[in-house]
């Protein structure tokens, strides 16, 4: 069995050599994340140029996926580089404060002092520090310290269950997104977005860039659990983004929300990634805690589309060994997840379109009889798409011509993309050709079945309307 959930991998200083890289893909890479928090426009330009030409030398297809910083709420920098706060110390967070000091320290998102107020609690450094709003003088916020510890420069800063008005995307955004446009990204996360509304100006502003990706909504704010069927709709995907989410609204809470974010977007034909701290412990050591490898585990028995490690690979000592582990888990995973059953809501679903019905037809035929595998001819990979949000064990093979096509196919679990191109217009020779690829890939055999889906106007986006199971090897023998 191949591995169907997907592994997405944070590119930095410890992955940024092409022999790493190749290793990387070696090992099981599926998309590579572009953290635009760090790095320059030429950085992530070299970066995205560099994986693409390492996976064609493969054969193999991988996706790209730019990730913008947002509006991270952070302190300035101290005069020490950091200090010491104890419990009960008065702390003050200063908008126009330039070094920092044991008193002190000054804020990059000047707004702040506006947007909290007496009894607010404050956590710093992903919640390792506590601070209780005393009062607002001015731009000032004096703190009491509730959780003390060490405080270094740059810090971010969360309010306990949100509400901080920073606007998702920033001036830095804007200029990142005309690069991850010029360089062609296959997908582009948004960091903290409130509302369908900022998914939809992201998008927006991709498309005047002249970028065609994905949009993917990352889930770390408590305003986007409120608003999460919005900002779904408005997204293809969405990314549960567990360190900043964790902090706003409680870490015990997020487990529960992980579930139900994954099951949700399954419901709205959008994908899902599991995100933060997946392998934290690989960055200084060679092989998971049991801990981190039943958490990548249960991800997959939820159903995500993808897992993603950050500073695991883009800063760790085992970027390679990680995926290696990682790869290893979800295909573990995958054995026991429960296929014994048709979603009950796609069978109970009315279609509005003809391919999502062709796509469905084609998941539930193969729940109830043995093929080898789903071959869907498609153009914009929507068949496929619907496809792979049925539970099977059945591997989906997307055969297009689309390099942008196969580059999104990436993220999507159970998919796998195959280029596909073919000058003939006979439905029937298309067909053959089809078959013959996947036998020439060794995915099929001779007497397997399989279930082909395709279009009966040929090279036409959104056209599928025929599903048809063919024995391989007949068309040779008639």
């Amino acid at each position: 069995m191949q591995r169907r959930t997907k592994i997405v991998a944070t590119i930095g200083p410890a992955s940024d050599d092409p022999k790493v890289l190749d290793k990387m893909i070696a090992a099981g890479l599926d998309v590579v994340r572009l953290n635009f928090s760090h790095g320059t426009a030429e950085d992530h330009t070299r970066r995205a140029d560099m994986i693409r030409s390492l996976a064609r030398a493969r054969g193999k297809t991988v996706g790209v996926l730019a990730d913008l910083q947002g509006p991270k709420i952070r302190i300035g920098k101290f005069e020490t580089g950091s200090i010491t706060l104890e419990r009960g110390d008065r702390f003050i967070l200063d908008a126009n404060c330039a070094l920092g000091n044991q008193q002190r320290v000054g804020l990059d998102y000047k707004a702040l002092p506006r947007d909290v107020h007496r009894g607010d609690t404050l956590l710093l450094d992903d919640g390792r520090i506590t601070m209780w709003v005393e009062e607002v003088r001015g731009d000032e916020i004096v703190c009491s310290v509730v959780q003390g510890g060490v405080l270094s420069n740059n810090k971010g800063i969360n309010r306990l269950g949100g509400g901080l008005s920073a606007p998702a995307l920033t001036d830095k955004d804007l200029e990142d997104i005309r690069t991850a446009a010029a360089f062609k990204t296959d997908y582009l996360a948004v960091s903290f977005p409130r509302s369908g509304a900022d998914i939809e100006r992201a998008r927006s502003l991709l498309r005047e860039a002249g970028g065609r990706g994905q949009i993917i909504a990352k889930i770390e704010r408590a305003e986007a659990v409120a608003a999460l069927d919005e900002i779904i709709d408005a997204a293809d995907a969405i990314m549960v983004a567990r360190g900043d989410l964790g902090v706003e609204v409680g870490d015990a809470a997020v487990p529960g929300l992980q579930k139900k974010m994954i099951r949700l977007a399954r419901q709205k034909n959008k994908l899902a990634i599991i995100a933060t701290q997946m392998m934290e412990s690989m960055i200084e050591n060679p092989i998971p805690t049991r801990a981190e490898v039943s958490d990548v585990a249960n991800a997959v028995l939820d159903g995500t589309d993808a897992v993603m490690l950050s500073a695991e690979t883009a800063a760790g000592k085992y970027p390679v060994e990680t995926i290696a582990a990682m790869d290893r888990i979800c295909a573990e995973a995958e054995k026991e997840v429960d296929i014994s059953f048709m979603s009950q809501y796609k069978l109970k679903k009315q279609f509005d379109r003809a391919d999502e019905a062709i796509a469905m037809s084609a998941m539930f035929t193969a729940s109830h009889i043995k093929v080898k595998a789903i071959c869907a001819l498609t153009q914009s990979g929507s068949t496929a798409l619907w496809m792979s949000r049925m539970h099977s064990e059945v591997p989906i093979y997307a055969l297009t011509p689309e390099v942008e096509t196969r580059r999104k196919l990436t993220l999507f679990r159970g998919v796998y993309p195959v280029n596909f191109k073919t000058t003939t217009k006979d439905r029937e020779q298309l067909l053959v050709e089809a078959e013959d690829e996947l036998r020439r890939r060794g995915a099929v055999r001779d007497g397997d079945l399989i279930i082909i889906t395709f279009g009966e106007a040929i090279g036409k986006s959104g056209g599928t309307n025929t599903m048809r199971i063919v024995r391989v090897g007949d068309h040779r023998q008639a």
